[in-house]
């Protein structure tokens, strides 16, 4: 039987010499001259351009998916905070059940110092909340901050004063860098868009700033997206209420027998409220089961931004981000105070998180638990979110619409219902207008999803420069925070005062911001600080490059500026150094070294 031959030619054989190579084939073994183009050349069917079309429509999906994802995470991290928060104070409100549970613990002043840590601690998140940004980037101060909302959910499977306080003030800490991080990532995520929607365009493929306004219809769609989600928090927070704790109610027989004034002419909260609120004492057990839950929803809102969330900034962004100092950092929250545009706004800035702890303290309080009962406390609440949310598509009018109008519009809306407040005062335990109050809530969630919407909007159209949003979202929600620890101050006012100073406040805004538009058509110029150039104090690959791709184009302009005086103080005779080129002070590339160490004198 033959031997088959070798499935490879071996050197030496019959008929193929070592020394003799096959003709047509060179020396290498490879093809030459229009075999060795079919052998590696690209592939016959291969379309640069549709596979170029291919790569940004992947993109841009990506980027469609962070913002659901960013927006899904926020509603489910606020919904099991205000859910959780909601039932504690309720539990925590009837005096049998601290007894029982709790005995002389003192739990209500627990409670006092929880609130105090929740709302007295952002006020100075002003001075850390950049930093913070900066030090860890966006999505990473996202996760972190969702992660500490999940911590003060654990903290209350074991309620004392050593678990429930230092977990309030760690909230309080997270709460400014969450949202300003949240506003921070959406708007860049409406800039990325942009880019990859328009990838051919030259300044984009230079990385050049983009003209004003250009990415201006996906800012407004992203951020109405954002707030759908958003406010769906409020409705979902009542889930614990309704599929939980109002079967442990009293009737508003009971709960409202001592309350006789309500609405315009009540003082404070719910003064008269009974001190009973539970027919009887959820176990122990069915507590546990709400909490984890609740726990397992923040854990999944973590899961979420961190595992579906891409960055918001490529690698070297985010180095230059952060390696223009950290003293600039810090101060560059007061420096863009200076901007007349930023000081107009701060009335809308205050009246935002004014309004907000108004329908959820005073007009579900002060009128509709008040009037109808605490049984009706998850209902209006629902109302409200749902009616929000659904009208957050009124913010797209902004793309057929001048900016001003969503803005004013929804002021409006609420100016109106604040005047019908001035004169409404509901009688105790009627029911027989409840319909009055859910399209009161509904009216309300109107006017604040025009108004959170067109700020955020606004404030993304005004500061297009990636290297100021973090500051000026911060200062934004700052403002906010400052809002709500007034109103935490003022919860015992009486309900007229309450509703002057908000009639103010929204006076105020809307004159303020009338007149910042009016400057701006006038051409009053208005002041930014400067952004120093990025310091790195490392020599990687990526800063040894002569220019830097990642630089805005205001940078660019800096950049020029100096070369150009540098070049004026040189000899005019003196010829520019080559690409390549060996400067004085200059470090040589690798690549030059290893071309000196092949042909230099020593090389044979």
């Amino acid at each position: 039987m033959e031997a088959e031959p070798p499935l490879y030619p071996v050197a030496g054989a019959a008929g193929l010499s070592a020394e003799e190579p096959k003709a047509g084939v060179p020396d290498g073994g490879l093809p030459d001259g229009p075999e060795l183009d079919e052998f590696v050349g690209a592939y016959p069917d291969y379309n640069e351009e549709e596979e170029e079309r291919r790569y940004y429509r992947r993109k841009k999906l990506g980027v469609i998916k962070n913002v659901v994802v960013a927006s899904i995470g926020g509603m489910l991290t606020y919904s099991v905070y205000l859910g959780l928060l909601q039932m504690q104070m309720i539990l925590h409100y009837d005096e049998t059940y601290r007894e029982v549970k709790y005995g002389s613990m003192g739990l209500p002043d627990i409670d006092s110092k929880m609130l105090m840590g929740i709302n007295v601690t952002p006020v100075v998140a002003l001075l850390y909340t950049p930093v913070l940004i900066r030090f860890f980037g966006t999505k990473w101060v996202m996760f972190l901050a969702v992660g500490i909302y999940a911590l003060f959910v654990s903290t209350n499977y074991w309620e004392r004063y050593y678990t429930l306080v230092p977990s309030a003030v760690a909230l309080g800490v997270a709460i400014v860098p969450l949202w300003a991080s949240m506003g921070n990532y959406i708007t860049r995520m409406s800039q990325k868009y942009y880019e990859y929607m328009n990838y051919k365009e030259e300044h984009v493929q230079e990385q050049r700033r983009a003209p004003r306004g250009a990415h201006t219809p996906y800012l407004v769609i992203f951020h109405t997206i954002f707030y759908s989600f958003f406010h769906l928090s409020f409705a979902c927070a009542q889930g614990p209420m309704v599929f939980f704790l109002n079967g442990y109610l009293y009737d508003r027989n009971h709960t409202l027998f001592n309350v006789h004034n309500c609405g315009t002419n009540s003082h404070g909260i719910l003064v008269g409220f009974n001190k009973t609120v539970l027919q009887r004492l959820p176990h122990s057990q069915n507590l546990i089961v709400v909490e984890s839950v609740l726990m397992s929803v923040a854990f999944l809102a973590m899961l979420l931004i961190l595992a579906l969330c891409g960055a918001a900034y490529r690698p070297t962004e985010e180095i230059d981000l952060r390696s223009v100092g950290w003293g600039n950092i810090f101060q560059l929250p007061f420096k863009h105070m200076r901007d007349y545009r930023l000081r107009h706004l701060f009335p809308f800035f205050i009246y935002s998180g004014f309004e907000v702890l108004f329908v959820c303290t005073g007009f579900i309080l002060g009128y509709g638990v008040c009037s109808m009962g605490l049984e009706y406390l998850a209902p209006i609440l629902a109302a409200y979110g749902f009616g929000a949310s659904l009208f957050s598509s009124l913010g797209l009018l902004q793309l057929c619409l001048p900016r001003q109008v969503p803005l004013v519009a929804g002021a409006t809306v609420h100016l109106l219902l604040i005047l019908g407040f001035f004169f409404w005062a509901p009688q105790p335990k009627v029911v027989s207008h409840s319909w009055v109050f859910y399209m009161v809530a509904v009216l309300w969630g109107v006017g604040s999803a025009l108004n959170k919407i067109a700020i955020s909007t606004l404030l993304g159209i005004l500061y297009e420069d990636k290297e100021r949003q973090d500051f000026i979202f911060t200062i934004y929600h700052w403002c906010q925070a400052l809002a709500i620890f007034a109103v935490y101050l003022g919860s015992n006012l009486p309900m007229k005062a309450k509703l002057a100073i908000l009639l103010l406040t929204i006076l105020v805004s809307v004159i303020s911001y009338l007149w910042m538009e009016s400057k701006l058509k006038q051409r009053v110029a208005y002041r930014l600080p400067r952004i120093p150039r990025p310091q790195h104090k490392v020599c990687g690959y990526r800063y040894l490059e002569d220019d830097n791709s990642d630089e805005t184009g205001s940078e660019n302009e800096q950049g020029s500026d100096r070369s150009q005086d540098d070049s004026d103080n040189e000899d005019d005779d003196r010829e520019p150094p080559q690409a390549g080129a060996q400067g004085p002070g200059r470090r040589r590339y690798p690549y030059e070294q290893a071309l000196d160490g092949e042909d230099g004198p020593g090389h044979e």
